[in-house]
């Protein structure tokens, strides 16, 4: 059998004369922050400081020792180096790569000694091939374009500029002899009558002396058995199970896993020596992208086991701007909490990197849908070699690397490439040279089909399925909306129906506490500090959010009142995605989905992550908890005129009750009332008139419509927040210890004397470690709501009657909407 010896010990990390301790897997960043060598680049402005790091060249060194055992052959493999190297044994050079994103295995059969990986400055290898291409329009002033990469690492409108180097996935020793599993592939099908079926392609290697050796196969899954003869170096063994259990997304079904298990045999039957041996967890499920043509245009819609969805989803990037250091705990921490706000799918963008394995079993797992874009972004690519040739090896790489995953639902070949080349005036730069069509129309989709066609593949985001329409069109394919963010006002989502809305979003700053340890206190405790500036990249963001909050509310002092401009950003940042989702739900199935920029952060920072760098909930996640759920209610303005609620039912259940109406004054008086019986099918939307009567008037600064339904509320002004006559918010607070019962849970319940816009306990100002389970909360009148806080330990009450330090610790972390 195979044996594997990791490489993780006793590696030294080399510049010039100077050597330190090195991490296998890691970066030359990890391991400069580990020695002392660098500051922490994510704090304050210390990125500017260490930017010399990503323009010099490195170098990892080890001992390969000598080798005394039968094995015939043995191999270097390396999962990942990034990015340019040479690589030397004892002096001599076994190959050079140039790119992140793929393996790469050599011979060093019978060769011991001194093992040296001199990496190139990715900035230096980037420069000689765009010197031999020419150069390419491009949205950022960086070469990401001319190095297979991850395009984030040079910085981008919410990432830093880390430009890394090292052994970045796990390296090792591989021994074998006669043959060895060289790749993998299960094909996983359901036919229509629910017979599971596995086609298992494999390719295998041979030694010399086992070149005409003969060999068996057998694959095992859910208690099918299949033996193959493999006469050469490529078999196929299929495997037939009768009605296994269906993989589902997150709320449609279970997530069941069955493990499958292939074994090469030195000999004509299963029962000869084993010689290598392969495993992965698979799911039986059908997926199709459904492209077709109606009244609207054409569809983009997933449809799993038959079931057409409506994704609810998040943009995926990088979870840290050093991603060595990601972890299967990070990566499982952050997926849970997409699921737990009600995601069923994750789009890992274009910009970053194919994910570690733990990543996409996390997936698995969590019934958590992946759309996998092949790794472009925001640039015309070359099609000349070098790059070309890598771009091919590295798809088909992650293609086979990919597929057991019953996630990974979908390959797209860019994010906004084809739509830059038609709107970013890159036609007339490129002057007929190439710039990523052959990859995305040409390479990838060949790839995909020949390797993996259980899945299907689009070829960008956006992008309407042919040249016959513009790449963004909003009747065709899917769509990216940046106009509101760069220009508009939110509400103007409202004005159109995309056919699936895959990329839009809205800024905030993150939670205080990871402000506070990112830009450390003081002045640079403020919307313009210096500080809080290299912590916004996007082009004009502060200005974007101040316009923006503006067309709401009067935009407070981001010096003198920091605190409130902090937290009215993240209220508009909730408001905006809420005007978005409830939309574009409420139009389903003409809209089949909408996938929220962004998740997660790689570092502090301003951007529209729902999540911030250092893991804590901005408002906006728990906005997406609501927006996400199976059953949402919103009122919309209909086009004759008039406004309707949307009952939107994405559950298995059928969804009927009463809709109760209230026009309600600002003061808590009911001014009409009624009561409309409604019916939503199973994955259906149900639209209710707003009868007459109850709408209060265009122009009215004291009365609210509230429309109400099994717990659900939705809301609707006819104002703006700045034009509504808010009353000085009054409300009770008490803190209730849950005790020895719960001695982690603290209860915040609040008592609303009037009403209440947008109440918001900020945990992280009472404990860093601190988490509330409820985000923005609206009070009418005498309505109560408590809020479950865990991580801080409140303080006793005091001495004196009815004296609670701990109510006040809260006060001075709550916020709500106050009179203009």
């Amino acid at each position: 059998m195979k044996d594997v010896t990791p490489l993780t010990e006793g590696w030294t990390l080399r510049h010039g004369r100077d050597r330190l301790p090195a991490q296998v897997p890691g970066c030359v960043h990890t391991d400069l922050l580990a020695a002392g060598a660098i500051p922490d680049p994510y704090l304050g402005t210390n990125e500017a400081d260490v930017a010399w790091v990503g323009r010099r060249d490195w170098t990892y060194e080890t001992e390969i020792a000598a080798y005394d055992g039968l094995h015939e052959r043995t191999d270097l493999v390396f999962d990942g180096l990034d990015t340019a190297a040479v690589i030397r044994l004892a002096g001599e050079p076994l190959g050079a790569v140039r790119n992140m994103h793929r393996g790469h295995r050599f011979d060093v059969t019978g060769r011991s000694g001194p093992l040296a990986v001199a990496f190139t400055s990715a900035y230096a290898e980037a420069g000689a091939v765009r010197a031999r291409t020419g150069d390419r329009p491009n949205a950022y002033p960086e070469p990401f374009p001319f190095i297979r990469k991850m395009a984030c690492s040079f910085g981008w409108d919410w990432g830093p500029t880390l430009v890394t180097a090292g052994i970045w996935r796990p390296a090792r020793l591989e021994r074998w002899s006669t043959a060895r599993l060289a790749r993998v592939r299960p094909l996983v099908t359901v036919d229509a009558d629910g017979t599971g079926r596995v086609e298992v392609r494999l390719d295998v290697e041979r030694t010399p002396a086992g070149a005409h050796r003969p060999l068996t196969v057998r694959a095992r899954v859910g208690g099918a058995e299949a033996t193959a003869a493999l006469p050469g170096t490529e078999g196929t063994v299929e495997l037939t199970l009768a009605r296994p259990e269906l993989w589902w997304p997150r709320g449609y079904g279970g997530q069941p896993l069955y493990a499958l298990d292939v074994t090469l045999h030195d000999g004509t039957s299963a029962a000869a020596p084993p010689l290598d041996s392969w495993t992965r967890r698979v799911g039986f499920r059908t997926v199709h992208l459904d492209t077709g043509a109606d009244a609207h245009g054409s569809r983009f819609t997933l449809v799993v086991n038959g079931e057409p969805l409506f994704a609810r989803g998040v943009n995926w990037i990088p979870d840290d701007a050093l991603p060595a250091r990601l972890t299967p705990a990070r990566y499982r921490e952050r997926l849970r909490q997409a699921a737990d706000a009600g995601v069923d799918l994750v789009r890992v963008w274009g910009g970053g990197i194919y994910e570690s394995d733990d990543f996409y079993a996390a997936c698995d797992e969590l019934g958590l849908l992946v759309w996998q874009d092949f790794p472009f972004a925001c640039a015309a690519y070359p099609e000349d070699q070098p790059l070309r040739g890598e771009v091919e090896a590295e798809a088909r790489d992650n293609v086979v690397r990919l597929m057991p995953h019953p996630s990974l639902v979908l390959w797209c070949g860019n994010n906004e490439n084809l739509w830059g080349f038609r709107d970013w005036e890159w036609e007339e730069a490129l002057a007929g040279d190439s710039w990523g069509e052959g990859y995305y129309l040409g390479v990838l989709p060949r790839v995909v089909a020949e390797l993996d066609p259980t899945r299907p593949y689009w070829a960008g985001s956006p992008w309407s399925g042919s040249w016959a329409h513009h790449p963004n069109d909003p009747a065709h394919g899917n769509h990216h909306d940046w106009e509101v963010w760069n220009r508009a006002d939110y509400t103007d989502y409202r004005a159109a129906v995309p056919r699936f809305v895959a990329e839009f979003g809205w800024q905030a700053p993150p939670a205080w506490a990871t402000l506070r340890r990112a830009l450390g206190e003081g002045p640079q405790l403020a919307a313009a500090s210096p500080a809080m500036l290299h912590h916004q990249k996007a082009d004009d963001g502060n200005g974007k959010l101040e316009r923006g909050l503006a067309r709401h509310f009067a935009v407070p002092d981001g010096t003198a009142d920091f605190a409130r401009w902090h937290y009215l950003m993240q209220v508009n940042q909730a408001r905006a995605i809420a005007a978005g989702i409830e939309h574009w739900r409420s139009h389903w199935p003409v809209c089949a989905g909408t996938v929220v920029w962004q998740l997660n952060d790689c570092w502090p920072v301003t951007s529209w992550s729902a999540v911030d760098g250092d893991g804590r909930l901005k408002p906006l996640y728990h906005e997406l908890r609501r927006l996400y759920a199976d059953r949402l209610l919103t009122v919309r303005e209909e086009e004759g005129g008039g406004l309707a609620v949307a009952v939107v039912n994405q559950g298995a259940e059928p969804w009927s009750g009463t809709l109760v109406l209230r026009r309600t004054a600002v003061d808590g008086g009911v001014v009409a009332r009624a009561e409309v019986l409604f019916a939503a099918g199973p994955r259906a939307v149900a639209v209710v008139p707003v009868p007459d009567g109850l709408p209060p008037s265009a122009a009215s600064a004291k009365e609210l419509l509230v429309a109400e339904a099994d717990g659900l509320r939705a809301l609707h002004f006819p104002v703006r927040d700045k034009d509504f006559a808010y009353p000085r918010p009054d409300f009770g607070v008490a803190v209730v210890r849950a005790g020895a019962a719960d001695p982690d849970r603290v209860d915040v319940v609040v008592t609303a004397h009037t009403f209440v816009r947008d109440l918001l306990l900020q945990p992280d100002r009472l404990d860093p470690a601190a988490t509330a389970d409820r985000g923005l909360l609206t009070l009418l009148p005498g309505e109560r709501a408590t809020i479950a806080v865990r991580g801080w330990s409140a303080p006793a009450p005091g001495a004196r009657e009815g004296a609670d330090p701990a109510v006040a610790a809260v006060r001075a972390a709550l916020f709500c909407v106050e009179p203009a």
